[in-house]
């Protein structure tokens, strides 16, 4: 059984630092194409962040230069380092896992499983 685990998420001020991980089991990070994403109340989710099985990293414009993801295989952990953090990546984050060859990128219609997220709260 496949279970993504997120924690790290907290409260902050406008300018701090966050630091996500998000551990699995069931599944072998190394074969798969990983990615962070964020739902604020009353938007769609959307990527943040992700990298592939070869360790191809992307991100979203509006996180470019200040957040940045990575991976543990041997730990089995995903990361998603925040700082700079502004009152609009307020969120409810979630990482996700993908089977496919190809990586999906930051297509949520991409990924497989999905963790239960951890909620980022920035104050200004």
């Amino acid at each position: 059984q496949v279970k993504l685990t997120e924690s790290g998420g907290g409260s902050v001020q406008a300018g701090g630092s966050l630091r996500l991980s998000c551990a699995a089991s069931g599944i072998i990070y190394s074969r798969l194409h990983m990615g962070w994403f964020r739902q604020a109340p009353g938007k769609e989710r959307e990527g943040v962040a992700t990298i592939d099985r070869l360790g191809v990293v992307f991100y979203a414009n509006s996180v470019q230069g200040r957040f940045t993801i990575s991976k543990d295989n041997a730990k089995n952990t995903l990361y998603l380092q925040m700082n700079s953090l502004k009152p609009e990546d307020t969120a409810m984050y979630y990482c996700a896992a993908s089977g496919t060859y190809a990586p999906p990128g930051l297509r949520r219609e991409g990924y497989n499983y999905w963790g239960q997220g951890t909620q980022v709260t920035v104050s200004s």
